[in-house]
C-alpha cells in the first residue's frame, strides 16, 4: 500500500481547532485541499513548517462583506488574506451581484469603476468567481435591494403582484445557483421602501433551505429595539434563521440600548429562533454619505433618522473616486473648503460623486461594542469596503483587532472563544460544511500565527496597513501568505450551499 503523500506538515503548532475548545499542541498534515491529519504525524511533508511558538487556527470566515466586486478589482484579496481571512461573504446591505445591471449600477459608483466581467444570475457571478478565482473563498448573500431595483427601480412603493412574482423568481434563481441567504439594506434606497410584508413573503422562499435572512435594519439608533423586533418577526413568521448585520447603537442619545437589543434576541432564541448577529470590534462605522443625507444625520431630524445625529467634524471622507483630494478631510473642514454649511457641503460631495462617496462615522460607545461582544450571538464580520485612500481601518484589521486587543490583552473572551465566533460558529450558521474546524478531512484553510504579537496596526489617518503576527495563511491546501509575504496564488472558489 503507498503511504499517504503529504504536501505540507505543520509541527508542533498551538492548535485553537474553532470549536472553543482549549488548544492543544500538535502536529498538522495538509493534503491536497484538505486536512489529512490532526495528531503526530511521522512523515515527512512536502513543505516543513515549524510550528512552535505559534497558534494554529481555521481560516477565519468574514460573515459581513462588501467584496463582491474586489474579488475582481483585486483578486489577491491582500487586505483580507494578510489579516487571516479564508472565506468572505458577499452580497450583505442588500446590495448584491446580482441582476447584472442594476449590481454594476450600485458597485461602480462605489468602486470608481466599471471594470468587470460579465454574467447572468447568480449562477453567473459564481462562474465568474471560478473563470478568474480569487486568493480566498468567497459565499454570496442575494441583495433584496438589488433585485428590487431591477425589478421596479427606486420607485417609494409597495410592488405589484407581477412585481412581487419577478422578485421571487430572481431570490428563487439565487437560491438555486447557491445563495446561502438573502440580506437587506432596510436603511438604504430602495430598501427603506419595502414593507415587512414584501420582506417576509420573499423570506419565505428559503424556509427548510437552510438558507438565512440578513439585515442591515431600518434603524440603528432611536429605532433599535423596533427594528430589531421587526427583524426576529420576518425570522419567525418566514420560518428562517436571522442575523443582525453590524449590531450596534448609533448615537450619543441611544448608547446602551445594545442590553436591551440583546434581551430581545436572547427571547427569540429562547422561543427557538436561530437568531444572532455580527459586529466590527470599532466605534466608528463607515457607509455611502448619500445615507448620512438621507437619514438626516446632520441636522436635528436625524434623532428619528436610522443612524442619529452625527456631527461634522466626525464624518471622514474615506473614498472620493472623483475628487480624491476629497478623501482624509472631515465634512466640517468641506465647510471651511467650500464656503458652505455642513449639509450643503454634504450634499456637494454627493452631487459631485453620483452617489458614490464613502464616509467613515463617529457614533458607538466603546462601553457597548464590548457588551455586544462578549455576547454569545455575536460573530465578527468587517463591513469593510474597498475604495479610496482612507478605508475604514476595519478593512484591515478586524479580526486580528478581536483576538490581540479584546480577547488576549483585555480578556473580553477567551482566545479560543474569540476564534470560534469568526470559524466554527459562522460555518454553521452559512451553511459552510468542512470549514471553521481544524480537523481531519476538513478544507485546509488555516491560519498559523504569534499569538503573542497578533495586532492590527491601521489607524484613521494611515488605514491600509497589514496586521502584524500572521505567519502563513492556507486556503483550500495552499499557500496565500508565506512568511508574513502574500505568494501570488488564488486558490479560492465559489461555496454554493448545498442542495
Amino acid at each position: 500500500m503507498q503511504p499517504e503523500r503529504l504536501d505540507i506538515v505543520i509541527r508542533q503548532a498551538t492548535v485553537f481547532d474553532g470549536t472553543g475548545a482549549a488548544p492543544f499542541t500538535s502536529d498538522v498534515a495538509i493534503a491536497d485541499d484538505r486536512i489529512a491529519r490532526v495528531g503526530e504525524v511521522h512523515e515527512v511533508g512536502g513543505v516543513e513548517i515549524d510550528g512552535r511558538r505559534l497558534a494554529l487556527a481555521p481560516g477565519f470566515i468574514d460573515v459581513h462583506s462588501h467584496d463582491d466586486m474586489a474579488v475582481f478589482i483585486a483578486p489577491e484579496m491582500d487586505f483580507k488574506v494578510m489579516q487571516g481571512v479564508t472565506t468572505d461573504i458577499v452580497g450583505n446591505c442588500g446590495l448584491g451581484a446580482a441582476p447584472y445591471d442594476a449590481a454594476i449600477g450600485f458597485f461602480a459608483g462605489l468602486s470608481g469603476t466599471e471594470r468587470f466581467p460579465t454574467w447572468k444570475g447568480y449562477a453567473g457571478y459564481f462562474e465568474a468567481v471560478e473563470r478568474q478565482p480569487p486568493s480566498l473563498n468567497i459565499a454570496v448573500l442575494a441583495g433584496h435591494g438589488t433585485i428590487r431595483t431591477a425589478v421596479m427601480g427606486n420607485e417609494e412603493r409597495a410592488p405589484d403582484r407581477a412585481e412581487m412574482d419577478s422578485m421571487i423568481r430572481a431570490l428563487r434563481e439565487a437560491l438555486a445557483a447557491g445563495a446561502v441567504g438573502m440580506s437587506t439594506g432596510l436603511i438604504y434606497e430602495p430598501g427603506r421602501y419595502a414593507a415587512t410584508a414584501e420582506i417576509i413573503e420573499l423570506a419565505r422562499e428559503m424556509k427548510g433551505t437552510g438558507a438565512i435572512y440578513t439585515s442591515h435594519m431600518r434603524n440603528e439608533a432611536g429605532g433599535l429595539l423596533d427594528s430589531i423586533r421587526e427583524t426576529i418577526r420576518i425570522g419567525e413568521e418566514a420560518g428562517v434563521p436571522v442575523q443582525v448585520s453590524h449590531h450596534k447603537a448609533s448615537g450619543r442619545d441611544n448608547w446602551g440600548k445594545v442590553h436591551d437589543s440583546l434581551r430581545l434576541i436572547e427571547q427569540a432564541r429562547s422561543r427557538g429562533l436561530d437568531a444572532s448577529a455580527d459586529q466590527y470590534p470599532y466605534t466608528s462605522g463607515s457607509t455611502i454619505l448619500a445615507a448620512v443625507l438621507q437619514n438626516n444625520a446632520l441636522n436635528e431630524r436625524g434623532r428619528e433618522g436610522g443612524i442619529g445625529t452625527v456631527a461634522p467634524e466626525n464624518i471622514l471622507i474615506a473614498s472620493a473616486p472623483h475628487h480624491p483630494e476629497y478623501e482624509g478631510k472631515t465634512v466640517a473642514q468641506l465647510t471651511e473648503l467650500f464656503g458652505l454649511p455642513a449639509e450643503a457641503a454634504a450634499r456637494r460631495v454627493v452631487a459631485e460623486e453620483g452617489g458614490g462617496a464613502l464616509v467613515v462615522l463617529e457614533t458607538m460607545d466603546e462601553s457597548d461594542v464590548r457588551t455586544v461582544m462578549r455576547h454569545p450571538s455575536t460573530m465578527i464580520g468587517s463591513d469593510g469596503i474597498l475604495g479610496g485612500s482612507k478605508p475604514h481601518p476595519r478593512l484591515y484589521g478586524t479580526f486580528p483587532r478581536v483576538i490581540g486587543h479584546y480577547a488576549r490583552d483585555l480578556g473580553l473572551m477567551s482566545v479560543e472563544q474569540a476564534i470560534y465566533r469568526m470559524t466554527a460558529m459562522p460555518a454553521a450558521k452559512f451553511g459552510l460544511a468542512d470549514r471553521g474546524v481544524v480537523r481531519a478531512g476538513a478544507f485546509a484553510d488555516l491560519v498559523l500565527f504569534d499569538a503573542a504579537k497578533l495586532a492590527d496596526v491601521g489607524t484613521y489617518n494611515d488605514p491600509c496597513r497589514y496586521p502584524v503576527g500572521i505567519h502563513y495563511v492556507f486556503v483550500n491546501g495552499r499557500a496565500v501568505v508565506s512568511s508574513g509575504r502574500h505568494t501570488g496564488a488564488r486558490p479560492g472558489r465559489a461555496l454554493r450551499r448545498p442542495d
